[in-house]
């Protein structure tokens, strides 16, 4: 058996001697910097990509469940509530005719219900979807990027 010289067997020093990490670094031209930029891009954004990806199906899941439990708090929150306004017309007609009553707490119910839905509005805003932990990951990788490239 021969002995095989301890060299590298593949990257931008195949076939060199394996040396102290200065001597690696020493020899590394602008050229093979600029391959190893090349090969990294695709996957970090391939790795960043995957991060949004993961981000928007967490807050997809999120907010799927918030409007299941709303849907169903709304439905049983609505029986209970025509039952009030159906106290309040009854309590209302002892006082005024029943019909002004009913037209009364409808009026009543009416504009507080629009109120809430423009309340209510301003949760689903495009700025609560926005995938924050890729942006600010994707501006460093950008600023790093603008760093070590001359």
């Amino acid at each position: 058996m021969s002995a095989q010289p301890n060299v590298h067997r593949s990257g931008p020093y195949e076939g060199m001697p394996a040396g102290s990490a200065e001597a690696r670094m020493e020899d590394r031209s602008i050229g093979s910097l600029l391959r190893q930029l090349a090969h990294e891009v695709p996957a970090l954004m391939t790795n960043e990509l995957a991060l949004a990806k993961a981000e928007m199906r967490e807050s997809l899941r999120a907010t799927r469940a918030g409007v299941a439990a709303v849907a169903t708090g709304g439905v049983i929150a609505l029986g209970g509530f025509l039952i009030l306004l159906l106290a309040a017309v009854y309590g209302l007609s002892t006082v005024v005719a029943p019909w002004l009553a009913a037209l009364i707490v409808g009026a009543a119910a009416l504009v507080v219900g629009l109120l809430m839905v423009q309340a209510g509005k301003k949760k689903f805003e495009p700025e609560s979807f926005r995938p924050e932990r890729t942006l600010d990951a994707l501006h460093k990788d950008r600023d790093a990027i603008a760093r070590r490239t001359p």
